[in-house]
């Protein structure tokens, strides 16, 4: 007979709980400068607690080192008793109202009157004042303007098309594998492999390679005219059949003699499709004007304008890190709804919604410093470590991962990836996004090692300065990069050649 037992056991877990006010300081913390504007003015709009705070006298930009010191953060001692953290807590204890049994018997609401001291009595941001001199602040054209991405372009078209709700899927599978230049193409990796785009996309789907070729073909119609081609030459074909010259010239050359286009050997050209070479020279001018890159109108390479969302400054020998807060609303809670709270006027239902809208308010206000506060850190610690570049240059970049800065201020690598994605710099040497200032190293023979973004610099260098009836090699590239203590491979330097978007030095010759 088998005998039954019934225990019970207690056992400990530690979770981690992603609260909805959490959730809202990592979507502001990545959010960049228009699109924090744009949230700050929306929760401004549905949450009638938050106003704007009256714009506060402009400050005398600092003269001498002693003023300048008015502009570093408080201590982590101050930090850590700061009005902001008790706040926090309060409201970490408080996500629904206490209960504080009074002297009558009935329950008691939250003490708004005392949370809202404490978040008046919070210092202030470090270094948010005005910047140093109007003189040193980027020309007025330097306006953050927000670009639609290529990816956001493609699948609205996407949602706008008749295609099934299965070919949709497809077809998102292959925008989302486009380069930036808007072709589908595969990595190196799975070219070496043997892998295409169209079976990589039909495994990950688990439907037939002719189904991703049917969807392919139908986002070869979207503009830009050109986009989801495999190579230059589906593109340049697909533009010409678009424009009505599929059975002429410049189709055929397109279609055939792209290589030796490429040659300039228009009269092999000629003779083989038993045309003059003014004809050639005639078709070839046309395909000149096609877009070789359809994606080129939504890359990062096109001008986009910006404004620093922080300040560096070199005062005496020390740099200064100044927030920039103009354009930012200034939040504050409504006195009118201040008043109603401490005067125990609304009861019920009304009461409930301020206080709902109260909390909501506080936890925007904190994340919206939180934010400040981090981008503010980070950027001094990638000050510390880059020193020589704000001194001296591109040349002078240093090799710096996340882990480095993560590790000098106690965070996660993730926050710090966060906050460097979509922020600007405005520094001596020129405006940045925070992430230019991580990069690999490339190892030197003799010496520390050297960043990969110095070496590209210096290649640009080099190809700008060379003869153009005999330009540089890889091969010679790499030989004087050695030269200067800089040890690299020549498929390197072809790689790097490639993502300043510098032709070949076969196609970087002038015979002319």
């Amino acid at each position: 007979m088998t005998e039954l037992k019934q225990s019970l056991s207690l056992k400990q877990t530690l979770q981690l709980v992603m609260t909805p006010q959490l959730q809202q300081a990592i979507k502001l913390l990545q959010l960049s400068r228009l699109e924090l504007s744009e949230v700050v003015h929306q929760e401004m709009l549905e949450n009638p607690v938050l106003e704007e705070s009256p714009e506060a006298p402009e400050a005398e930009p600092p003269e001498n080192t002693a003023e300048a010191e008015a502009l570093t953060p408080p201590t982590a001692d101050e930090r850590e008793a700061s009005a902001t953290e008790r706040v926090a807590e309060r409201m970490e204890r408080s996500e629904k109202p206490e209960e504080v049994k009074g002297a009558d018997g009935l329950n008691q609401d939250i003490d708004w009157e005392k949370y809202l001291e404490d978040l008046d009595s919070q210092p202030g941001l470090p270094g948010t004042r005005t910047p140093p001199s109007s003189d040193e602040l980027p020309s007025f054209e330097n306006q953050l303007v927000r670009r639609t991405s290529l990816t956001d372009h493609l699948m609205w078209q996407l949602r706008m098309s008749n295609l099934s709700e299965s070919d949709q899927r497809i077809g998102a599978e292959i925008i989302l594998e486009l380069n930036e230049d808007g072709y589908l193409v595969a990595d190196d990796e799975d070219r070496l492999a043997g892998r295409s785009p169209i079976s990589i996309i039909a495994g990950r789907l688990s439907v037939p390679e002719a189904e991703v070729e049917r969807v392919l073909s139908h986002l070869q119609g979207f503009d830009p005219v050109g986009v989801a081609a495999r190579d230059l030459r589906e593109s340049l074909l697909i533009q010409a059949r678009l424009l009505g010259i599929e059975n002429g010239l410049v189709y055929a050359i397109i279609e055939s003699h792209l290589p030796e286009v490429e040659r300039k050997n228009y009269p092999a050209i000629a003779r083989a499709l038993k045309v003059t070479t003014e004809q050639v020279v005639e078709a070839v001018r046309l395909i000149g004007q096609l877009e070789p890159k359809p994606g080129r109108v939504y890359s990062e390479d096109e001008p986009q304008y910006i404004t620093p969302d922080i300040f560096v400054y070199k005062l005496a020998d020390e740099y200064v890190v100044v927030l920039n807060e103009d354009g930012l609303p200034k939040l504050r809670i409504s006195p009118y709804y201040r008043r109603a709270l401490q005067n125990s006027g609304p009861r019920g239902e009304t009461r409930d919604y301020i206080q709902d809208k109260l909390r909501s308010a506080i936890w925007l206000i904190r994340s919206i410093h939180q934010r400040q506060r981090t981008i503010y850190r980070v950027t001094e610690s990638i000050v510390k470590f880059q020193r020589e570049f704000f001194d001296k240059g591109i040349s002078h970049l240093k090799p710096l991962v996340l882990r480095d800065v993560a590790e000098d201020l106690g965070l996660h690598e993730s926050t710090i990836s966060r906050v460097t994605t979509n922020k600007f710099v405005h520094t001596p040497q020129g405006i940045y996004e925070l992430k230019f200032f991580f990069n690999s190293g490339i190892s030197r023979v003799v010496g520390e090692d050297v960043a990969s973004e110095t070496v590209k610099e210096k290649i640009r260098q080099m190809c700008a300065a060379e003869d153009p009836k005999n330009p540089l090699s890889d091969r010679e590239i790499g030989d004087r990069l050695r030269e200067q203590n800089i040890n690299i491979a020549r498929r390197t330097v072809a790689k790097y050649r490639e993502l300043l978007d510098i032709l070949p030095s076969s196609k970087r010759r002038k015979l002319y």
